[in-house]
């Protein structure tokens, strides 16, 4: 069975990005294909980046587990709210944090706001800044608008197109995972 950890981007007080966060935890969990591993950076509260881990003499032990449970997991959810057209500075420093644990990692984005657009401004430099990193980014990107109103505070889900737009974003995040795991079978 694959382990998916899922980013929870915002650390804001009142966010509202978390709500999707738990539906995707929820919604992986509940499909028996997959287990899912919710990694909230507002519980990890790194600190401001100034190395890489591998370059910290004394790591903090967050990173240091931050950093395997990455490493671990066979893909990766990141699901970040917008702000300005940009992703939150929580994001960037756990990105910039580590390098080789995204080498060739099925990365699949789902960008929020409380707009009808869904946040797809977001996923631009999220985008540049992913491939720079070396990850595997899936092309399928879900968009979760007017969330304060589709999502609740435990991740349910009150938009049946939402539903189907989850699932097969998942499905194809899956269909990655199982073809690096191929790749790496054949090697």
């Amino acid at each position: 069975m694959f382990t998916i950890a899922i980013i929870s981007a915002s650390i804001r007080t009142g966010r509202q990005s978390h709500r999707v966060s738990l539906f995707f935890q929820n919604m992986i969990n509940q499909s028996g294909k997959a287990t899912a591993q919710m990694l909230d950076l507002a519980a990890y509260n790194f600190p401001l980046f100034e190395e890489r881990l591998s370059h910290m003499q004394q790591p903090p032990e967050a990173a240091v587990d931050f950093a395997a449970k990455i490493k671990a997991a066979d893909g990766i959810v990141i699901v970040t709210p917008e702000y300005n057209g940009g992703y939150p500075a929580s994001l960037k420093n756990a990105i910039d944090l580590l390098y080789p644990e995204w080498k060739r990692k099925p990365v699949a984005l789902a960008a929020v706001s409380n707009g009808q657009f869904g946040g797809s401004q977001v996923l631009t430099s999220l985008v540049f800044t992913l491939v720079k990193m070396g990850a595997t980014l899936v092309p399928n990107m879900y968009r979760a608008g007017d969330v304060q109103d589709a999502y609740d505070e435990t991740g349910n889900n009150t938009n049946p197109k939402a539903q189907k737009a989850a699932q097969t974003f998942l499905d194809e995040l899956t269909w990655y995972m199982e073809a690096k795991k191929r790749m790496e079978t054949n090697v």
